[in-house]
């Protein structure tokens, strides 16, 4: 996950902890979940909140970014 330093950043959208717990799944799941991010060469945490994001924006939601402004593609339409 990249961390970001005021310095850097263009918005001034605050970054903010998500904290999740309780999450249960078959092993199955799992293990294709950690394979995914493996492959995509980036954290479950990451991986997982990139692809929440994607349904969110596909949904209509409007958000500035992930992990920092820019990180998802504007939506389209």
């Amino acid at each position: 996950m990249t961390i970001i330093t005021s310095g850097k950043r263009r918005h001034r959208d605050p970054i903010v902890c998500i904290m999740l717990n309780g999450g249960r799944v078959t092993s199955g799941f799992r293990a294709a979940l950690f394979d995914a991010a493996s492959r995509a060469g980036v954290s479950v945490n990451e991986f997982v909140l990139t692809a929440a994001a994607d349904k969110l924006r596909a949904s209509g939601s409007q958000f500035s970014g992930v992990f920092e402004p820019g990180d998802l593609a504007p939506a389209e339409g």
